[in-house]
């Protein structure tokens, strides 16, 4: 006796109360795709592309995921809680500019790991209600923060918060300028920004070795000529 086969997506059919184990495992196919493909190639990358990568149709990925803000807010959930974290972090170093140099570090540090992230902190998802959440409670704590650390007087009274998204937006540019060929750039441009922020007489961080000319070269290469052969 023979059988044929289910259209696709028949298998995303739920039973009981819960998604049937196989279009749980397209879920955690999916996710773990878009998580490679936004990593390295950043948020620009189609559905369709993600639907490709994970090894499903386009019409299994809809089912999951509606919508781009959807698929970003799955992904990035536990990066945002990192981020959020990183805040509570800073507001419990008993030194409160260490808190504050340890925030920018820790927060640049996670875009230069995830090219994915480093758009999402630099946008905007209003459809993703669990990532803004997040986001806006950790910018309630960075404001604690900023308060404190210029309460030491090592943080300059000029400094807002609205330095914060003008750094990220300069950090993600430098990583996705530079990508493998100087993937430390980044660490450079966050320490010329933390010692324009530190008022006259604030401990200095050390600062990092710049890149060699030959990896810089090759960034340049890579921004003029994109391609696997730019790196």
């Amino acid at each position: 006796m023979t059988f044929s086969a289910a259209p696709e997506g028949a298998s995303d059919q739920q039973s009981g109360t819960g998604l049937r184990a196989d279009a749980e495992r397209n879920r955690d196919r999916i996710l773990a795709a878009a998580r490679r493909l936004f990593a390295t190639e950043g948020l620009g990358v189609s559905m369709a592309s993600v639907a490709r990568e994970a090894g499903v149709g386009k019409a299994t990925l809809s089912r999951r995921f509606a919508t781009r803000d959807e698929l970003i807010n799955a992904v990035f959930a536990d990066r945002m809680n990192g981020y959020a974290a990183a805040v509570t972090d800073a507001l419990a170093d008993p030194d409160p500019w260490r808190g504050f140099v340890g925030y920018v570090h820790a927060v640049c540090a996670m875009q230069a790991a995830d090219r994915g992230f480093a758009d999402v902190l630099t946008m905007t998802f209003p459809a993703a209600k669990a990532l803004e959440a997040r986001r806006a409670e950790a910018y309630d704590g960075f404001l604690e923060v900023i308060a404190r650390a210029k309460a030491t007087g090592h943080l300059r009274d000029d400094f807002t918060d609205r330095d914060l998204p003008i750094l990220l937006m300069a950090n993600a540019g430098v990583i996705n300028a530079t990508g493998d060929a100087a993937p430390d750039a980044w660490r450079r441009l966050v320490a010329h920004m933390l010692r324009s922020y530190a008022a006259p007489g604030a401990p200095i961080p050390p600062m990092p070795d710049v890149p060699p000319p030959a990896a810089l070269y090759r960034a340049m290469v890579r921004i003029t000529h994109p391609g696997p052969h730019a790196t």
